[in-house]
């Protein structure tokens, strides 16, 4: 927990550029980042399967195109 104390005079922006530089410093914003946007590794048959369906798709659509329904 980061905790910072406005210190006599101090104007408040000058407590949020402090408090901002000591966030950073620490990690606490790359460490949350770094949690929001994990993905689980996914198994190779899985992406294959993915891969098959997406391709599948856009012959779909290249069929329809050339057939003038899209």
């Amino acid at each position: 927990m980061i905790e910072i104390k406005k210190k006599e005079g101090e104007s408040a922006s000058a407590l949020f550029f402090r408090f901002s530089r000591r966030v950073k410093r620490s990690g606490v914003l790359k460490e949350a980042k770094s949690r929001r946007f994990h993905d689980r590794p996914t198994s190779r048959a899985k992406r294959r399967i993915s891969a098959l369906h997406r391709e599948g798709k856009k012959r779909e659509i290249e069929r329809m195109k050339k057939a003038g329904i899209l």
